[in-house]
């Protein structure tokens, strides 16, 4: 007996290894509504007259950009160094206040650092955050970023989402090729099946259209324009439900906490030096009214005593404090419409569920990308053949942001709980799988740091906890029902993943070399 147990958990164990150092190998071998469309002949009232025009274009911008969210101000920020001619609309340049989009991923922080945005961090109370703590069932375990082969500055950042797209806005306006203006976009101006401008309304209610021959829709996750540019799948699993707690230590200082709770997880990070971001995942399509108390007692009954003890007068006292906070979760995989004159970004274009904190790395990777892409263009007038050239951006873009998206949606499916026992040893197996250290932890923690965004990777870790958990259960000995777990529990782990890749484009993710438009060189102009 004991020399079978031996044995089934030496196979087992080999197997990991096996998944471990093929993925290094392979890491090492790459290192070395409606449409809101309209004709511009139909706007009769804007476009007939001249003069209005050239007040707000005269045929000197190179690229509109509709949103100043993180997205867009980054956004114009590049295209502006670039030298591009950049008009900015954004419906709201007040500091924005939002409970996502708090927490940049070192692999985020990268790319801040390439695209020269780093100091935006600066002067707002902003964190660094070293890593994770993962709490389950009484238990927890740190997983700190692999940082070592990088600079000392280099972490992953929490602050207030405003302050931070504030100092973006405010550091693109210093460009004197940069014009950010308050309005609100109603729809894209049409010619010939090429997008040639935007109309608006200014701040003070008065219509006016702009012009330019690239457009980039970067107007967030309540888009009204995607419609036209892209086919929107959008899915919405669970709300976040956030607040905030205020002079209080996180149990493991300068972490991501995440509470793997009954019915789903719960994360804590801070946002400054005196507060921490808590937000509850509340599945499904509907929340407990926060007007009439359902939401206070759902919090102080239901998630209260699943969080660390540490926390728990913060929280409670956060919760009377009132100050309560809702937002849907969704992920749509990018699907786009390659339109002339046109581009979608940021979450517009792409969204996955925010527990991973991935979509401010994602959008930022798209920006170097698409920098990158545009560089050796001098003039976009040329629509339809600009547009064929960048249809590379779309498949140059698939294998960091499809890992990213990927990761978080498979992460929150194994994070929640379940009644199903498949379901529930994925779970234990994930944070146990973590909670061994070393290969095992560092890999998984660089693809939700962003720091190894292969999907090889990402599928070879997945795997591992599934063969993991299968081993676990074949200990003592494989009895019968052990087996029938184990193999529901590789359908449970495949019915998981296979899904969301499938969606996100599998050639693209895996074989991004194999498609046309990886290789159209840029246009001579």
């Amino acid at each position: 007996m004991v020399m079978i147990n031996q044995y089934i958990l030496g196979w087992f164990l080999a197997s990991l290894f096996g998944f471990v150092l093929l993925d290094n190998l392979i890491g090492k071998l790459k290192k070395n509504k409606g449409s809101k469309i309209i004709r511009k002949d139909q706007c009769i009232k804007t476009c007939d007259d001249g003069v209005q025009r050239k007040a707000v274009n005269g045929g000197s911008t190179d690229v509109i950009i509709v949103g100043a969210g993180v997205a867009g101000a980054a956004l114009a920020y590049t295209l502006g160094k670039e030298g591009r001619r950049v008009h900015v609309i954004e419906r709201d340049l007040t500091e924005p206040d939002r409970i996502v989009g708090e927490l940049l991923q070192p692999g985020g922080y990268l790319k801040l650092i390439e695209l020269g945005l780093e100091d935006c961090l600066q002067d707002i109370d902003a964190q660094r955050v070293f890593g994770y703590a993962l709490y389950l069932d009484g238990k927890n375990t740190k997983m700190s970023y692999p940082l070592e082969k990088f600079n000392s500055d280099v972490s992953g950042r929490s602050f207030h989402n405003g302050r931070f797209i504030q100092r973006m806005r405010e550091k693109a306006s210093t460009l004197p090729n940069v014009r950010l203006e308050q309005g609100t976009v109603t729809s894209l101006l049409e010619e010939e099946g090429t997008i040639k401008g935007v109309q608006y309304k200014t701040k003070n209610g008065k219509e006016m259209t702009a012009s330019a021959p690239l457009t980039i829709v970067c107007d967030g996750c309540f888009s009204n324009l995607r419609r036209s540019l892209c086919t929107p799948k959008v899915d919405v699993p669970s709300y976040f439900v956030g607040l905030v707690l205020e002079n209080c230590d996180l149990p493991f200082a300068n972490h991501g906490h995440v509470v793997l709770a009954d019915p789903s997880p719960i994360l804590f990070y801070p946002i400054s030096s005196t507060e921490v971001r808590c937000l509850v995942d509340v599945p499904g399509q509907k929340v407990p009214s926060i007007a009439n108390g359902e939401m206070a007692t759902y919090l102080k009954t239901v998630v209260a005593p699943q969080i660390p003890c540490q926390l728990y007068d913060a929280f409670i006292a956060a919760i009377d404090k009132g100050n309560i906070k809702t937002m849907p979760n969704r992920s749509m995989p990018a699907n786009p419409h390659p339109t002339p004159g046109a581009l979608l970004m940021g979450d517009a274009f792409n969204m996955r569920h925010p527990l991973t904190g991935g979509g401010m790395t994602v959008a930022l990777s798209d920006i170097v990308v698409l920098r990158d892409r545009l560089r050796p263009i001098h003039d976009l007038n040329d629509a339809a053949t600009l547009t064929k050239y960048l249809e590379s951006f779309y498949t140059l873009r698939k294998p960091v942001a499809s890992t990213i998206n990927t990761l978080a949606g498979a992460l929150y499916k194994v994070f929640c709980a379940s009644p199903d026992e498949a379901r529930k040893e994925m779970r234990d197996a994930c944070f146990d799988y973590l909670k061994l250290g070393g290969v095992f932890s560092n890999g998984p923690v660089a693809l939700l740091a962003g720091l190894n965004p292969r999907p090889l990777s990402l599928v070879l870790h997945f795997f591992g906890v599934a063969v993991y958990g299968v081993g676990r259960l074949f200990l003592p000995f494989p009895t019968p029902k052990r087996i029938w777990i184990g193999a529901r529990l590789l359908l449970c782990a495949s019915g998981i993943i296979f899904p969301i890749m499938n969606a996100e484009g599998l050639r693209q993710m895996f074989f991004p070399a194999t498609v046309p438009a990886y290789y159209r060189s840029a246009p001579v102009n």
